[in-house]
């Protein structure tokens, strides 16, 4: 991983960045880095996810996830990157051997279709990249 690769947050980076959770000291590098350069996204997946974490109770907020969600863009300059039919179509392709979140399958679709590496702390998502199906940065 070198400066100037453009980045996609998975929803739980962007929540940790988003509460100044510590992350990985390099991650954190090329995070701000990215940001500053205009590279670094998020899947338009990571609203849902979001929304989702809220409504099962997994995730406390005091304000709706919608609201949040935006509110980190603004603040963040983060671009979205959004779930395509091709993305959608990929994530149901991917090489093996990968698990079946559907999620994880259309964050890793996003990254390969968009040229993106994953910043995550999923273990499933660093050994797909292992394995080299997807450019992986942990954080």
């Amino acid at each position: 991983m070198k400066m100037g690769e453009r980045l996609i947050l998975d929803t739980c980076a962007m929540i940790w960045i988003s509460q100044d959770e510590k992350i990985d000291e390099t991650a954190a590098e090329l995070v701000d880095a990215a940001a500053l350069d205009n590279s670094l996204s998020i899947s338009a997946m990571s609203a849902w996810e979001m929304g989702m974490l809220v409504a099962k109770g997994r995730l406390p907020s005091r304000i709706p996830p919608l609201r949040w969600f935006n509110e980190f863009l603004d603040v963040s300059g983060v671009k979205i990157e959004d779930a395509l039919p091709d993305i959608l179509v990929a994530s149901s392709f991917l090489p093996a051997p990968i698990h079946n979140d559907p999620m994880d399958r259309i964050l890793i679709a996003t990254a390969r279709e968009r040229d993106l590496t994953i910043v995550t702390r999923d273990r499933a998502i660093l050994t797909y990249g292992a394995l080299g199906h997807v450019k992986t940065l942990p954080c």
